[in-house]
């Protein structure tokens, strides 16, 4: 395929324009580097601007907190699958992100006396895990779109260079390993070209829409996981997929934690509040993992709502109508529009959605990219990071707390921009030569695209993958569906190498986008699939039926055999194995235990 390929050269480029990938250009950009962000969407369109609820942050500006809290309920809802060097590092850096933020120009909600307004939030408690905290700093229920605003303006004044509706396709790696860049598409003129930079920082977001029923907006297509599959990087975790409790029945819009903060209570077919049979202590507010595994037993059990008993219903209508015009103005919005109903008056109708990927691209806390090398299980790869959810530092380990993904954005992307900055500073350098084959990839993907005839339809393509992950890698997971879920995804894996855009002829560049988003988001399938089969037990959002809570195994665990992280490896689709980090940087580790809220 003969395709000119035009470089454009930058000290720094990076991939995604939501909350991580501002927050990392903000860094590089006020340190005088020439920063280019690529963006399938304007920057505040990003899916950052669905984030609801909050950002957390041990302030203590409503009651008592501190940071160890913090960190122990987030070694906790990850299941003790979090790094908890990593996880030390967010929650003592969470109070002066926020407090940065809010001199950024974020419009946090106030108190009486003008401190930041803290909300509780599920899995966040005081003195070790003993009472809900109010931790949450929120802007009403639209936290991430004041934060995209916020974190743009200030990245307009320090002029980044956006590139608004481009898609980046592949990374650039040179013989040595080293990453210099990326492969981009021009989505207006479908125009190749390749963005060649000493520091490559992916922000991608997730890849929610390998599901059929998904939180996430349409562009999360995993691309960043994707292209870091094509290169040779393992991806870890994967098989640790969190579903919000609340989604809207039928609709799949995320209803916010922060409802169950401001007092809202999840109620049966029966009008029971069920969740204290579940959680005793935290109800409502207990971790993800364990809300949505209650709602689906409810489910399951025929206590569910509705005429096929398939949902349950939040209720906020015994709260004040100020408070929720107030504090959830959106989420009364919502409600009339994708659920039909108006919640100062009747409850909500909410199921179990596909909601955060908790793996991805193995990183360490200085959002630099790692991968097992021949002398050693964290070898750092040159010139590239990642931050966000495309990211796997393992904070999350194998639950994400609510309100932690914001604080995770912000703290890794900051992270990530200090350490590019530092190693760009350090060593001052040219520009690698790129190599010969550096756009191969590329244009093979494209030269199939346009040249297959009679191949796999893309969306009845993307369909299949979707069903097969939501049968088969649910909120509860079933050995035999499991293993047939492996043999499904792998022969749709099969239908995507042929994929061709129909009636060519006809087509805008849309056709040929989602054509190569179906190309990453199939790697984020395969991986999800295998690894879930490979894990031979329940830890956090992955719970097997043969792995059952038991007194020898509380919770199912099995820490004996598998207290480790999974590596997904495109070649060969095979997978290893590193070991959890359970040495914090400066406190007492945080011990195993039986979890439970």
């Amino acid at each position: 395929m003969s395709v000119n390929v035009t470089v454009r050269k930058f000290d720094a480029v990076i991939v995604g324009a939501g909350g991580a990938g501002l927050r990392a250009a903000i860094q590089l950009s006020e340190a005088g580097l020439k920063t280019a962000v690529l963006t399938k969407v304007f920057p505040t369109r990003s899916h950052t601007v669905a984030a609801q609820g909050g950002v957390a942050a041990s302030l203590g500006n409503s009651e008592e907190d501190h940071w160890h809290w913090h960190m122990y309920d987030t070694v906790k809802g990850s299941d003790w699958l979090g790094d908890q060097d990593a996880i030390e590092f967010m929650c003592r850096k969470a109070n002066e992100c926020v407090i940065e933020l809010e001199h950024y120009g974020m419009p946090f909600d106030r108190t009486d006396n003008g401190r930041i307004y803290q909300r509780p939030f599920g899995g966040h408690m005081s003195n070790f895990g003993e009472k809900p905290v109010r931790r949450s700093c929120a802007a009403a229920d639209r936290t991430g779109h004041a934060m995209l605003h916020a974190m743009y303006q200030r990245n307009v004044k320090v002029n980044t260079q956006f590139f608004v509706e481009w898609m980046a396709l592949d990374l650039i790696r040179d013989a040595e390993g080293e990453v210099l860049g990326v492969t981009a598409m021009e989505m207006e003129t479908g125009e190749i070209f390749a963005f060649h930079a000493k520091a490559t920082i992916f922000a991608t977001g997730g890849s929610g829409r390998i599901y059929y029923s998904s939180t996430n907006a349409f562009i999360n297509t995993g691309d960043g996981v994707g292209m870091a599959a094509r290169a040779g990087i393992p991806l870890e975790d994967m098989e640790f997929w969190q579903f919000h409790p609340t989604g809207v029945a039928g609709a799949g819009v995320l209803i916010t934690e922060g409802v169950r903060g401001e007092g809202g209570i999840l109620r049966n077919g029966q009008g029971e509040r069920f969740m204290e049979r579940y959680a005793p202590n935290a109800k409502d507010l207990a971790s993800r993992d364990v809300v949505s595994r209650a709602m689906v037993t409810e489910i399951n059990e025929g206590r569910g709502c509705g005429p096929n008993k398939d949902f349950v219903l939040l209720d906020i209508t015994h709260l004040p109508p100020e408070t929720i015009m107030k504090r959830l103005p959106g989420i009364h919005e919502i409600a009339v529009q994708f659920a039909g109903v108006d919640a100062l008056k009747e409850p909500i109708p909410v199921v179990p959605t596909c909601h955060y990927q908790m793996g991805g691209i193995p990183t360490n806390y200085h959002g630099q990219v790692v991968v097992p090398g021949k002398t050693s299980q964290n070898e750092v790869m040159p010139g590239f990071y990642a931050a966000g959810e495309c990211a796997c530092a393992s904070v999350h380990g194998a639950n994400r707390l609510g309100t932690n993904s914001l604080l995770d954005l912000l703290v890794f992307g900051k992270s990530a921009g200090e350490t590019a900055v530092e190693t760009l500073k350090r060593t001052p350098k040219a520009h690698k030569e790129l190599p010969a084959d550096a756009f191969d990839r590329t244009l093979a993907r494209l030269d199939r695209l346009n040249h297959q005839k009679g191949g796999a339809n893309v969306h009845e393509t993307r369909l299949a993958m979707q069903r097969s992950m939501q049968k088969h890698a649910g909120v509860f997971r079933f050995n035999d569906l499991l293993k047939e879920g492996v043999q499904k995804i792998l022969e749709v894996q099969q239908d995507v190498q042929r994929t061709e855009i129909q009636d060519k002829s006809k087509v805008f560049n849309t056709a040929r986008i989602e054509a190569l988003e179906l190309d990453n988001l199939i790697e984020v399938a395969v991986a999800t699939m295998v690894s879930a089969e490979a894990r031979k037990e329940s830890r956090g959002a992955h719970v097997r039926d043969d792995a059952p809570d038991t007194p020898e195994r509380p919770n199912g665990r099995d820490d004996a055999n598998w207290l480790k992280h999974s590596l997904w490896y495109k070649d060969g689709n095979r997978l290893d194995y590193k070991s959890v980090a359970l040495r914090p940087l400066s406190v007492d580790t945080i011990a195993l235990k039986t979890r439970a809220y």
